[in-house]
């Protein structure tokens, strides 16, 4: 009884009996329960992109160029008699991987820079200095440039929108390292002898998820609208593989008199950011606590 008593008087354990469950979690936070469902329907329409279209996105058809939006074209043709609602969910899953595949590797790298950055302090000095002359080019002229000295394949383009990418997450890591280390329990753990990697991954690396998850949002955003500048430019993906850049750069030279070619890509491709956007301030709003007491 005294035990019972003793834990419904402690604020701790009462804290923990009133933590929202995730479905009245997302009911509070209804932003990221609308990311979810608007990206979850982008993403399965791009993953059932064979099954969802009717038709194959490179069959070319001369009589049916230039189609309107019909029964047999949901989305049209465009000059080559191609099936515009095919192509539209074939470049969904372009997207999709340079989105997911870039923030997964900007966040990787950045994260392991940044640590080393924000604890040691001889490292720290050289290498900030390299980022800041990454971060001094604007990224998508630093990824125009990488491109036009290779030749255009999904990996380079991957490989080019994350360079620029890197220096932001190492900048945020080394922030919150610097943050952390300077903390009491960081201090006592150090003097008591703990080593380093069991130092970064208990006390340190912890501290750095939240904002990690919420930045990676973001750059999975900017990875989907730097591709389709990219490949709107001509320098992105290769032109035989249908990306929303390419598609929407080819319609343009037809959009007085089928606006449909540059229309439906774009809807798709303002959908993708938006809901990653919405998801990433929806997913701040529920991991940072000074927020959740706004709220």
């Amino acid at each position: 009884m005294a035990t019972t008593a003793i834990a419904a008087a402690d604020p701790a354990v009462d804290a923990v009996r009133r933590r929202p469950g995730l479905l009245r979690r997302f009911r509070r936070y209804p932003l990221p329960a609308l990311g979810v469902l608007l990206l979850a329907a982008l993403v399965t329409s791009a993953i059932g992109a064979p099954w969802f279209a009717g038709q194959d996105p490179f069959e070319m058809n001369v009589v049916d160029r230039l189609q309107p939006p019909s029964g047999d074209y949901w989305f049209g043709t465009d000059a080559y008699g191609r099936d515009i609602f095919s192509r539209t969910l074939h470049g969904g899953r372009v997207s999709l991987v340079i989105g997911v595949a870039v923030a997964a590797a900007s966040t990787l790298i950045g994260l392991l820079i940044g640590v080393v950055a924000g604890y040691f302090r001889t490292a720290d000095a050289v290498l900030m200095r390299i980022m800041d002359g990454l971060m001094a080019i604007p990224g998508i002229l630093l990824a125009i440039a990488l491109m036009s000295l290779t030749r255009a394949s999904l990996w380079v383009v991957i490989v080019a929108i994350t360079i620029p990418e890197v220096p932001r997450v190492v900048r945020l890591v080394r922030a919150v390292v610097l943050s952390v280390r300077e903390q009491v329990y960081i201090q006592a753990a150090t003097a008591i002898g703990t080593n380093f990697p069991r130092l970064m991954l208990k006390h340190i690396l912890p501290n750095t998820l939240a904002p990690l998850i919420v930045q990676a949002t973001y750059i999975a955003a900017s990875a989907v609208l730097v591709e389709s500048y990219l490949s709107f430019l001509g320098v992105g993906t290769p032109p035989e593989v249908p990306s929303w850049g390419n598609i929407i750069a080819e319609g343009r030279l037809y959009v007085q008199i089928a606006f449909w070619n540059i229309l439906f890509p774009s809807v798709f491709l303002a959908l993708m950011v938006l809901s990653i956007n919405v998801l990433g301030d929806g997913l701040r709003d529920m991991l940072d606590p000074r927020l959740a007491r706004r709220l």
